[in-house]
């Protein structure tokens, strides 16, 4: 008779290597989207690899093999200890609708480094009931822009105006789901934290007179305990299919800040740094708070009898116009979004275990709303078509005793704005890539 147990050193290695790459690219994204000016920064994914894949649907989803980064209650429905990382390749193009310039960036980020597992004792789960843990980091926004401006001024001839920015909000989170018969409760808090550092330099270019550069620079940190919470119900349907119904929210969060100011003249020395020469106004720790909005989102998944089959749809909204920074209100508005997904696992329980390609499971989906940015323009559009797989890299019998090592890819391909927008309009093709895992792979085997 043997037993498999978790080793600690292969946990403090996996949390260490997460914790590594997630510092590492927190410092290195440059995403370089002038829509990332507005609020806390650009919004990133919120859903996990295989949701992202069907548009994004996360409301009523609750699998085994992968951790639901949006409804905690889907913690109810994981019976082995799971291992979720998640990264992105990001292209953005950038199109001015008021001249032929544009701009695309490439870049590589992490999405989300999670753990779950489950801790309900056996007697619990034989009653049909559950309890599920997780923990993990994730990026919530991105704050990464530089934009540079050139003008001509009535009698100073033309002015250079440089924008920069960076930082977003990150949050370390606890997760707990509990699933009782049919219904499923959950909850996620931790800690919410990040920065936002944005500068405005502005240069004079005169014939005859010799303007100093001027920098405008506001740096700011800050952090709160946050809340969401979610419910799952779900129930067979007279074809014998099963039918799920989901509701999530995100609940406000009054974020403590401070902040830093400056604003002085300044040059440049040979190695390209700033060397203030005269400060106009300096304010230093200046206590604040920064509102973030709340968001509630719900849907429904139905899937076949033989569960081959699985197609849902979720609605999402966020009351953006309540957001304020220092209590100074920002380019934002409420904003919805509506998400359609299918996905499909051609094998059954009897599929030879040669035929690779029906152990794969397919997924596809969209999605249409409005931006919560608001430019001077009540309906800038935001939409986008997205597709993705999931690749076992375990043996299929090892797959079929929950054993598994699964690849899971998506591909987005969204638009922010119109021809009719303000500004710019914005295309983006998002190619995302997941491995989750569970505890099995990391065991050691031992008889006693």
């Amino acid at each position: 008779m043997h037993s498999a147990n978790l080793t600690t050193a292969h946990i403090k290695t996996l949390l260490f290597s997460f914790i590594f790459i997630y510092s590492f690219q927190s410092g290195k994204a440059q995403e370089n989207s002038p829509y990332s000016r507005y609020a806390m920064g650009d919004q990133v994914p919120a859903q996990n690899i295989t949701s992202r894949g069907m548009g994004g649907i996360a409301a009523a989803l609750a699998e085994s093999r992968s951790l639901n980064l949006t409804n905690p209650a889907a913690l109810g429905h994981i019976y082995y200890t799971v291992f979720d990382f998640g990264g992105e390749i990001d292209i953005r193009n950038l199109r001015s609708n008021i001249s032929p310039d544009k701009y695309t960036s490439v870049n590589t980020l992490v999405s989300y480094l999670q753990i779950g597992f489950p801790i309900a004792s056996q007697k619990m789960k034989l009653k049909g009931n559950n309890i599920g843990l997780s923990f993990g980091l994730k990026p919530l926004t991105r704050i990464s822009y530089k934009i540079n401006e050139d003008k001509r001024v009535t009698n100073i001839d033309s002015v250079n105006t440089l924008y920069e920015g960076s930082g977003g909000i990150n949050q370390a989170n606890i997760s707990l789901g509990v699933k009782l018969k049919k219904l499923s409760l959950g909850f996620t808090t931790g800690y919410s934290f990040g920065n936002k550092d944005y500068s405005t330099k502005l240069n004079f270019v005169n014939d005859s007179v010799i303007y100093y550069r001027s920098n405008s620079e506001t740096q700011t940190r800050f952090g709160s305990v946050f809340l969401n919470l979610g419910m799952q119900y779900a129930d067979t349907t007279s074809k014998k299919g099963i039918i799920s119904f989901g509701v999530y929210g995100n609940l406000a969060q009054n974020m403590r800040a401070r902040r830093e100011k400056l604003d002085a003249t300044f040059i440049y020395d040979g190695n390209g740094s700033l060397v203030y020469i005269d400060t106009v106004n300096y304010k230093l720790d200046q206590a604040g708070r920064i509102k973030i909005p709340a968001t509630i989102g719900a849907g429904f998944t139905y899937a076949d009898s033989n569960y081959h089959w699985l197609v849902g749809a979720d609605i999402e909204y966020s009351n953006w116009g309540k957001y304020s920074y220092y209590g100074q209100p920002d380019n934002t508005q409420n904003s919805w979004r509506i998400k359609l997904g299918a996905q499909y696992y051609p094998a059954s329980s009897n599929t030879p275990s040669k035929k690779y390609w029906s152990f794969v499971t397919y997924r596809g989906g969209l999605y249409y709303g409005s931006d919560y940015v608001t430019l001077n323009d009540k309906k800038r559009p935001e939409y986008g078509l997205t597709a993705g797989a999931s690749f076992p890299l375990t043996s299929f019998q090892q797959l079929r005793y929950g054993n598994y090592v699964l690849l899971h890819t998506g591909l987005e391909v969204g638009r922010r704005g119109n021809k009719e927008s303000a500004s710019v309009r914005e295309n983006i093709a998002r190619f995302s890539i997941g491995l989750s895992m569970n505890a099995a792979w990391f065991q050691n085997r031992k008889y006693d």
